[in-house]
């Protein structure tokens, strides 16, 4: 009974077309928002994620002034010294790396070709806070730390802008009026959080302080926590020394921040995932839209088809059998529309997340919750117009014109 109640369906779709094509259009547009609304938004969630991890993990960020909203730490405290620094390392355990940054916008010249980038001055520790890997070259030696000597470590993208395709490994670029020889090439690590992660150049602190800056003057610390270790614990740690070593007092707010990178990825990615279900809801509200839409359209079919319902009736037709008739119809309507949806989704999505340049992180619970949710609404407003049509009475649907 249900398989042949599954043929009159479908045969009654193809008598009425173009009928049919409009009515499931609600269900198409409804399912495929719903589906391009999560996979964009789980792929920009697995972009945050992603860009975040490139600065490393387990990973804090100990800056001078109280951060203020995005802008970022505020003006007027004091920076931070190489005193501070080892007192980090030496009386906060569970630490993997601690490496202190200063930092000044220069342009680098080599040869004919200059190209604005940030120097960095630092030490080795820098490259495990950030989880770097050296592509060709060295790190700096101790003596060369010691010294501060005229050495620098080049990201991907200064390389390729001054040196293009050659090898610039014992090369020597201009930083003002500092002369450094090359001794390593980055591998690249791309974009991160808007921002070219491969643009810049490191040198030895104790450079950079002598020849560049002019002060010892450290205005961020990257801390890196051993995996097995919390990184809540270590950021407490930091607080309560950093604050004995500042001399803040019991009340008085600290004049530096502590931001902790997981944190921030966490907090990030709950709020795409916050938006992508706000926007994925708002878009089934147009899956109840169609649903309206079928139960019009199957309306209007019980009574075009009044005259052939008394018929069947007449010769013995039960009304569950008639229910079945048209509740059935409708379920199809719907689970075409669905199939059609899903079917535009894929391909919407895969060239939407391709534009943004977001991972393709597709969905199947969520595919299957759409047809499911698809197929449901065929059910909930087909069964009206089902039931007044297993409710005719017979005589009054033959008299019907």
């Amino acid at each position: 009974m249900l398989w042949n109640a599954f043929v009159l369906a479908l045969r009654e779709i193809r008598r009425n077309v173009l009928r049919s094509s409009l009515t499931i259009l609600g269900i198409v547009i409804g399912v495929a928002a719903v589906i391009i609304m999560v996979t964009v938004g789980g792929g920009v969630t697995a972009q945050v994620t992603s860009d975040i991890s490139k600065l490393g993990s387990n990973l804090l960020i100990v800056t001078p002034g109280q951060r203020r909203g995005p802008g970022g730490a505020s003006g007027g405290a004091d920076a931070f010294d190489m005193a501070d620094v080892a007192a980090i390392s030496r009386e906060i355990s569970s630490l993997a790396a601690v490496a202190p940054v200063a930092s000044q916008m220069l342009s680098a010249i080599a040869g004919n070709e200059n190209w604005s980038t940030t120097v960095y001055g630092t030490t080795n520790e820098y490259l495990d806070t950030g989880e770097w890997r050296i592509g060709s070259g060295r790190r700096f030696t101790e003596s060369e730390l010691r010294s501060g000597k005229a050495v620098c470590i080049l990201g991907a993208t200064v390389r390729d802008e001054l040196f293009g395709a050659q090898d610039p490994l014992g090369a020597t670029i201009r930083l003002r009026k500092l002369s450094c020889k090359i001794i390593a090439v980055l591998e690249a690590k791309g974009s991160s959080m808007g921002m070219d992660r491969d643009d810049m150049v490191l040198i030895p602190l104790r450079t950079f302080q002598r020849r560049i800056s002019g002060n010892e003057d450290i205005r961020l610390i990257e801390v890196s926590v051993e995996e097995d270790s919390s990184t809540e614990k270590a950021q407490r740690a930091i607080e309560l020394l950093m604050r004995e070593r500042r001399r803040i007092g019991a009340g008085e707010e600290d004049d530096f921040s502590i931001m902790d990178m997981k944190e921030v990825a966490s907090t990030l990615g709950g709020v795409t995932r916050t938006l992508t279900a706000l926007l994925g809801a708002v878009a089934a509200v147009s899956l109840l839209v169609g649903g309206i839409g079928i139960m019009n359209i199957m309306l209007v079919s019980v009574t075009e088809r009044t005259r052939e319902i008394g018929i069947r009736l007449a010769i013995g037709a039960l009304e569950r059998e008639v229910l079945l008739q048209f509740l059935v119809e409708a379920v199809v309507l719907s689970s075409f529309g669905g199939l059609f949806g899903i079917a535009l989704a894929v391909g919407t999505s895969a060239g939407l997340t391709r534009a943004l340049d977001v991972p393709f992180v597709p969905d199947l619970g969520i595919v299957v919750i759409a047809f499911v949710f698809s197929a449901a609404v065929g059910v909930v407003f087909g069964f009206f117009p089902a039931r007044r049509a297993a409710r005719l009475d017979p005589i009054d649907a033959l008299r019907h014109e």
